[in-house]
């Protein structure tokens, strides 16, 4: 049990190792992937694109999807370079047990500081949110523009919307993880409470436009359904660590078990 905990801790070490020196690479993976993706979806429009206007009503919007998390991440490389030393925030908001208070030099020499071990499983699964998101998109929602019904242009603008600001804020969340930022848990807490408002809020919207048809409207109230429960699960699943791991604690809010 011992030597295959080890293992699997060398694992997520190799992870984050990579995800850290080949993030650029794989951004690149992305836009080439989801640009072709995209190129695509716009080819077979369910709404003509008969003009420059129309291109660029439906093109828009799948430039900003690829885009949101490369400006993320541009954004994150620059507010959070890799080994910079940050300053505790001044309230504690996670005041579960017993912990003492360590200098940001001490924490770092730590055997548990870094977001290794389980820790890796989180910051690789907001990663992995941005792709798996944006082809839920890709596949659930054809490209339209002007020529579209009003129920046709609130849907795709809601869900386009939505995908971009979650994978811009996931992407953020993930590079303050990526490099032990403390305000890192607060966010994530921030970044499940707009995604899940967020569905809500687009269900709202799109099912009570005039005209949708009964058939989109129960698709659409499905895949934003599933969206709530993927997030309540990610929430019941990582809030009780975000708060009483020891790694967590001490790479993030520096501090260790009293």
């Amino acid at each position: 049990m011992k030597q295959l905990s080890e293992h699997l801790y060398r694992k997520s070490v190799w992870a984050i190792a990579t995800l850290e020196h080949g993030l650029g690479r794989l951004l690149l993976l992305w836009i080439g992937v989801a640009g072709a993706l995209s190129a695509l979806r716009i080819a077979f429009a369910a709404t003509p694109v008969d003009t420059g206007t129309a291109f660029a009503q439906t093109a828009l919007p799948y430039i900003l999807v690829i885009g949101a998390p490369v400006a993320a991440y541009l954004i994150g490389n620059s507010l959070f370079p890799r080994g910079a030393l940050y300053e505790q925030p001044q309230i504690r908001l996670a005041r579960y047990g017993k912990w003492r208070q360590v200098d940001c030099l001490t924490a770092r020499q730590h055997k548990l500081f870094g977001p290794t071990g389980l820790m890796a499983s989180l910051v690789i699964g907001m990663m992995l949110n941005i792709p798996v998101r944006s082809l839920e998109f890709l596949a659930a929602v054809p490209a339209m523009n002007g020529h579209a019904p009003l129920w046709g242009q609130l849907l795709f603008a809601a869900m386009t919307m939505d995908v971009v600001v979650m994978n811009f804020l996931y992407m953020i969340a993930f590079m303050m993880a990526l490099r032990n930022v403390p305000w890192f848990p607060r966010l994530l807490l921030v970044v499940w409470g707009v995604d899940i408002v967020s569905q809500v809020g687009i269900a709202h919207v799109v099912i009570s436009a005039p005209g949708l048809p009964t058939q989109v409207g129960e698709a659409m109230g499905g895949l934003l359904a599933g969206n709530v429960k993927k997030v309540s699960i990610s929430v019941a699943i990582w809030l009780p660590y975000l708060l009483l791991s020891k790694r967590v604690n001490l790479t993030y809010r520096a501090r260790v078990a009293a």
